[in-house]
């Protein structure tokens, strides 16, 4: 029996998995136990859960690989200030103490670490690196349902490759070809996200959020800041761009060519200049992840595609790519960003490096993608009971049939059953559920419950052999990674009067028979349920159907805005408390609102830094 560690750490999304004989057994984001979110820290936490989830301790296990190779990332970092000095000397002076105090001997910073957790691990020896992009490109092919496949790989920066292809065949892969740093198309929709006032590498999802609400007016200047060719490769102008060498993403030059500074989150509204601003940018983005999709399928003639890297995570992209046909079969790797690659580090090693046999499963082997904890029945009530919580127990039919009726009655849920989701996607683990019939769902979840931004969209979770009835997607999407339409029967035509309508002015107007899950043009980022993977919520999706006519839920992560998806019982008893939720259902425990002690409520909207 072999098993292998893999670690991401130290920029964000900081995770661990373990693979045991090549199977994932478990995997975990540090974030999730720290309750800081993107947490870059070394995942101590991330690391016990594994071991003892798989019975190692890790002095047992063979061998540790680390998603990335520190002394590439430092070579980039020194030729990047060189070719710009005397330009970005600050940013030098910041980056250069910490990279020769630690990051540079990242082997022994590791072992330094990995020691505390076991005082008998010995030796360095069985320390190994992956190279970024590879680790990315291997967390999309290994697991993937393809014995073969082209890899395109997008993402801010790794090493040195901000854009790979890779092909895979078997148990062997190989980067065929690479865009370097700082040409990046992650980081253009990042010095975007961070020019509408949003968080980078947290507040992405709201530009893409943002983007149905506008035009893309701009596309032609965003044009000035990159040359695309036809092939889908790329160079931006270095000119509009602060990121290199600056602690900003952009400068004066780029907010001159749009015509405003950035926005202040703090104290300057969404405007509709910022939702054309967002709508360019998607647009730009899809017709080159579109153009790149196409090239490679003509280049290399395969048939399947598999994506990873953080742009993977726009499925609006995603589902331009998929409906434009251009390959047979798409898969997402589910943790496309830098915790995947932690996984992708382990499983390069595995298959790559080791040669071992693979076996293709016709699904996929991420198993739903619920690697992280779960709780007894015995742990939860222990839990809740010990936090002064009032709940009733309930056997398996009652519960669902409970539940159900508490969403048929647009009461907003609290859903916590088996494992955690692995990946920013929560996908009926972790989740928040409501009743996607209401029409005033989406306003009271993101208001009264999420508190963020009225814009944002939530997720359809719907039984996966109702999903030609109600979407144009013909391919299953479990991931919550594909967006497509709803399909004509269930959509309501808007009226001249509402046509006229510009911005979030959009958003109370009622589109389909599922308001609360279509979003402004129509569309949906879908999640398709399944009895194998996950059969509690496929039976509570079937119980409401069977009650409503309605295989569908909205579904959206079990958190506030700044949070961390929920992990224990008592951080979804707490979130249940600091929000409008009415009720929370985990393991067999219903606990109903109104019944709780007044006194174990929170300010809730206070606990988390604001993302």
């Amino acid at each position: 029996m072999t098993s292998i560690l893999g670690i991401s750490a130290f920029y964000h999304d900081s995770a661990a998995c373990i693979l045991v004989d090549g199977e994932i057994v478990a995997a975990a984001q540090e974030e999730r136990f720290t309750r800081k979110k993107h947490d870059p820290n070394f995942p101590s936490n991330a690391i016990d859960f594994v071991l003892n989830y798989s019975n190692f301790r890790l002095r047992q296990v063979d061998q540790i690989v680390f998603f990335e190779k520190p002394f590439l990332k430092f070579e980039r970092l020194l030729e990047t200030y060189v070719a710009f000095a005397p330009k970005g000397f600050l940013s030098f002076s910041k980056a250069m103490p910490l990279w020769i105090k630690e990051k540079l001997f990242q082997k022994n910073l590791l072992f330094n670490y990995l020691k505390e957790h076991d005082q008998n691990y010995k030796s360095d020896k069985n320390i190994f690196f992956s190279d970024h992009h590879l680790s990315h490109a291997a967390s999309a092919f290994f697991p993937s349902p393809f014995n073969e496949a082209v890899i395109l790989t997008a993402d801010g920066v790794g090493e040195w490759a901000t854009t790979t292809v890779a092909v895979g065949k078997g148990n062997k892969l190989e980067i065929k070809k690479e865009i370097h740093f700082p040409h990046s198309l992650g980081l253009l929709y990042s010095a975007f996200t961070y020019y509408t006032g949003f968080k980078v590498n947290s507040g992405e999802y709201k530009l893409m959020g943002l983007a149905p609400y506008g035009s893309p007016i701009y596309e032609d200047k965003i044009k000035q800041l990159i040359d695309i060719k036809d092939d889908g490769t790329f160079r931006l102008n270095q000119k509009y761009f602060n990121y290199a060498t600056g602690l900003t993403m952009t400068n004066n030059k780029f907010h001159n060519l749009f015509g405003e500074k950035p926005r202040n989150s703090e104290n300057e509204k969404l405007t509709q200049f910022h939702m054309d601003i967002a709508a360019s940018i998607q647009k730009v983005t899809e017709d080159i992840m579109i153009k790149l999709s196409k090239s490679i399928r003509k280049e290399y003639g395969l048939k399947n595609l598999c994506l990873a890297g953080g742009v993977a995570l726009n499925c609006v992209a995603n589902g331009k790519i998929l409906k434009e046909n251009i390959f047979e079969n798409i898969w997402i790797q589910p943790a496309a960003g830098d915790a995947g690659g932690s996984l992708g580090a382990a499983l390069a090693l595995w298959y790559d490096n080791q040669s071992n046999d693979r076996n293709v499963n016709h699904k996929d082997d991420m198993k739903g993608s619920y690697l992280g904890p779960e709780f007894t029945q015995t742990e939860i009530e222990k839990e809740l009971n010990s936090i002064g919580a009032k709940f009733d127990i309930l056997d398996y039919e009652n519960l669902i049939s409970q539940t159900s009726d508490h969403l048929s009655n647009e009461k907003a849920i609290g859903w916590f059953q088996g494992r955690m989701e692995f990946g920013p996607r929560a996908l009926g683990g972790r989740s928040i559920l409501g009743d996607p019939r209401s029409e005033k769902m989406q306003k009271t979840l993101n208001l009264k419950v999420k508190y963020r931004e009225s814009f944002r969209p939530f997720a359809p979770s719907i039984l996966k052999e109702d999903l030609p009835n109600w979407f144009n997607l013909k391919v299953d999407s479990p991931y919550m990674l594909l967006v497509a339409d709803v399909i004509d029967e269930k959509k309501i035509k808007m009226t001249n009067e509402q046509n006229k309508l510009f911005g979030i002015d959009k958003l109370n107007i009622k589109r389909s028979e599922i308001p609360a899950v279509t979003h402004v043009d129509y569309s949906a980022r879908i999640q398709t349920v399944s009895s194998i993977t996950n059969k509690p919520y496929y039976d509570l999706i079937s119980k409401f159907k069977e009650k409503t006519g309605c295989p569908v839920i909205v579904n959206t992560s079990f958190n506030v805005r700044g949070e961390p998806i929920v992990n224990t019982p008592k951080d979804a008893f707490n979130c249940f408390m600091g929000t409008e939720l009415d009720y929370l259902v985990i393991g067999n425990c219903i606990l109903d609102k109104n019944k709780q002690d007044s006194k174990l409520k929170k300010d809730y909207t206070k606990e988390f830094e604001l993302d």
